[in-house]
């Protein structure tokens, strides 16, 4: 008979693993408990928030006994803001956890037997990030930028130093401080629709050291730019400012008009020179997205008789960089912005066999069909939520020989991988990238080919494969 426990008791258990997201996993009799705040081999003292017929979460109140991998955190707010959830765990213990999760995913969630390739580890540890979104609150010294506490969406921490931000990024997030301080400018509150600032975002050119800003405020003028201009460093190429007039917490989606200075900056990512503006997708950390499209390249084999598309494009890095090697490329988003910023990034290079494509990929890829080759390759590198049924149909439609998926979140990727190794394909390397240190997030690059024996397929729409053959595989 399970244990009974109630919402708030208190209890002591040992954590034997991290589960995927972060969270240590205990035992209470036969009830797993999921432990925010808790690490494998610690005894803790845990409080119990959650019920649910198979399993309790609690949170951290006490380390009792501290496992072999516990470290001391650098940040003063460390446990209190939303971020970095992982900094007191050894980062030699982080990856190992972050490639067990990967396995376990694959094995587990789409039931597919592969050996991983070891796991590529972050080259820095911190001050890595190239972007950084930051929120306005109320101090004691006036407005100050911070980031919500953990768990609260009303409470923000002000931040001194962000570890895992660039000195550069720091300097320009005290620059707005002062500048707001300066000014007298009030903090927008939520609960009275009142005040001013909102956020602030910090967009870095890892390489280039270009650094643009992105102010968002309520309805209304911007005071006092020149003082702004004059405080934030050289580094700092253009402000803009975007208002939010609604009662939503967003800095996606806006209009950003420039303040001073330019609307975008500059990074060179493996060999290419890319625009950047506020509300393009990029990847957080530039020198490990070097390296991952760098695994994605290795992976995709391609050569000049090789035509590829590369779905959910963004901006354009992964097709721009498979340009050199491949005959033709297409690509497909549906972010207008950021199509826009591939199509220039391709002439910024001057690349001219790639073709960029405004439109949602379940959608777009029948109207391509009908005037572009049929891939030999596609890249898939879709949102945490994956490729939605109707996107792994189409895919199974185009029926590339291969198939190089990079993912941001390995449940979504076993169950997607799985549905195309039931369409007819094969999962043959998988390798985790760790892009974001003392964090739960995990990047992993996986090849499939299509079987030899698998038919062929009516590009009208449907493939010709059975269920009997589907569930055999």
């Amino acid at each position: 008979m399970p244990l009974k426990l109630h919402r708030g008791q208190e209890i002591d258990l040992e954590v034997d693993s991290l589960a995927f997201g972060g969270r240590g996993v205990a035992r209470h009799g036969e009830l797993v408990v999921f432990v925010s705040r808790a690490l494998p081999g610690d005894r803790v003292r845990a409080r119990v928030t959650k019920l649910k017929r198979r399993h309790a979460e609690a949170f951290a109140v006490e380390v009792l006994e501290a496992g072999p991998g516990r470290v001391t955190p650098r940040c003063a707010h460390f446990g209190v803001c939303g971020g970095c959830a992982w900094q007191d765990l050894d980062y030699a213990e982080q990856v190992r956890h972050k490639a067990a999760q990967v396995d376990d995913a694959l094995r587990r969630l789409g039931r597919l037997e592969i050996e991983l390739e070891p796991i590529v580890p972050a080259v820095e540890q911190y001050g890595y990030r190239n972007k950084l979104e930051y929120s306005w609150a109320a101090g004691p010294d006036g407005p100050s930028l911070g980031f919500h506490r953990a768990g609260r969406w009303d409470e923000l921490v002000p931040v001194e130093t962000c570890h895992i931000a660039s000195p550069a990024g720091n300097d320009v997030r005290r620059a707005f401080e002062r500048w707001a301080r300066e000014a007298g400018l009030a903090v927008y509150d939520g609960r009275a629709g009142e005040g001013y600032l909102r956020h602030l975002v910090v967009r870095e050119g890892a390489h280039t050291g270009q650094i643009l800003a992105m102010l968002v405020t309520a309805a209304g003028v911007v005071p006092e730019p020149d003082r702004l201009r004059a405080l934030v460093p050289e580094s700092v190429v253009g402000v803009v400012h975007a208002e939010n007039a609604g009662l939503g917490e967003a800095t996606a989606g806006l209009e950003p008009r420039p303040l001073f200075g330019a609307d975008r900056y500059e990074e060179l990512v493996g060999g290419l020179r890319l625009s950047v503006t506020a509300g393009a997708f990029m990847q957080t950390n530039t020198v490990m997205s070097e390296r991952l499209y760098e695994l994605a390249m290795e992976y995709a084999g391609l050569t000049e008789a090789d035509v590829a598309w590369d779905l959910y494009c963004g901006a354009g890095a992964i097709g721009l960089l498979a340009a050199a090697t491949a005959g033709r490329i297409y690509g497909i988003e549906i972010a207008e912005e950021s199509v826009a910023r591939a199509r220039e990034n391709a002439e910024r290079n001057g690349i001219a066999n790639i073709e960029f494509v405004v439109g949602d990929v379940a959608k777009s890829v029948a109207p391509l069909l009908e005037r572009a080759p049929r891939p030999d390759l596609v890249f898939v590198d879709p949102p945490r939520a994956g490729l939605t049924p109707k996107a792994v149909k189409r895919l199974l439609e185009l029926a590339p020989e291969r198939i190089v998926y990079v993912s941001c979140n390995p449940t979504t990727l076993a169950p997607n991988a799985r549905a195309l190794v039931d369409g007819g394909y094969v999962l043959e390397r998988a390798r985790p990238v760790d892009m974001f240190p003392h964090t739960p997030h995990i990047e992993c690059v996986a090849l499939l080919t299509r079987a030899k024996s698998v038919p062929g397929t009516d590009f009208a729409g449907q493939a010709h494969h059975s269920r009997a053959t589907a569930s055999s595989t």
